[in-house]
């Protein structure tokens, strides 16, 4: 990618802001081969997400539900960090930086960023649907049916999200706090239409945030935005941080 002008406008805030939210959705994982969860072929790409990812098919069907999730850890397994979760950490040199994800795919942690709210949860933990103990995913990594818990013989399940679930813990009403605080907020690789986890960048727009999109393509957030990128995140990210470093220094 060539090297971006980045606006003025923006320059400043840069060199002026103390905190700073990055908002990211799938589209930063995506560089790291974490596209989508179901491949071209086979019995995954008959299903919808919708069909497998909600309670009442994990209880109609759990050993199928576990088996899809099993196979979805399996590729975040196999991904690593990119350039993109990598700068995020960079920023922490100069900034408070604050991280409030749509992904469950934990990538932000071994990246080595500190302040993270995982709004949809996490595809490394997964709990006791009935006594509610929590188990990491390297302890049932080789389960190939849906495992038991060890205190009470309930089901467990994967700490996600599903659909049809509320937001869990308190990674809303902390992300909501990270909003009110930041100064600039990025929200990066993706639309930020899905609620409530939308309401964040509008949260920190409403606090006078300057929101800077991040994102491969015009989005319904682009009318919005004060300041809109489209490039892969990857590449954008560390040129920002470069600018940030000089400005900062």
């Amino acid at each position: 990618m060539e090297k971006l002008e980045f606006k003025k406008e923006f320059a400043e805030r840069l060199k002026k802001a103390d905190t700073l939210l990055f908002f990211t959705g799938a589209g930063i994982s995506a560089e790291s081969g974490i596209a989508t969860f179901r491949g071209k072929d086979g019995l995954w790409n008959k299903l919808k997400p919708e069909e497998l990812a909600n309670f009442n098919a994990f209880m109609k069907n759990p050993d199928m539900v576990w088996e899809w999730y099993q196979y979805r850890r399996q590729i975040v397994d196999e991904s690593k960090p990119n350039n993109g979760h990598k700068a995020i950490v960079d920023f922490e040199k100069f900034f408070k930086v604050y991280i409030s994800t749509q992904n469950v795919d934990n990538l932000h942690a071994r990246a080595g960023s500190t302040k993270i709210e995982e709004l949809h949860g996490s595809i490394v933990r997964n709990f006791c649907i009935d006594c509610k103990t929590f188990y990491n995913h390297q302890e049932l990594k080789f389960e190939k049916k849906v495992p038991h818990c060890e205190k009470c013989n309930g089901l467990i399940r994967p700490d996600v999200v599903w659909f049809g679930e509320n937001l869990r813990g308190d990674a809303f009403p902390n992300s909501e706090k990270f909003a009110k605080e930041c100064d600039i907020c990025f929200v990066v690789g993706t639309s930020a239409i899905v609620y409530p986890a939308a309401y964040i960048p509008q949260t920190a727009k409403n606090y006078g945030a300057y929101i800077v999109e991040i994102n491969i393509e015009p989005t319904e957030l682009t009318y919005s935005a004060d300041y809109s990128i489209f490039g892969k995140s990857g590449e954008i990210l560390p040129q920002i941080f470069n600018l940030a470093a000089t400005l900062k220094i």
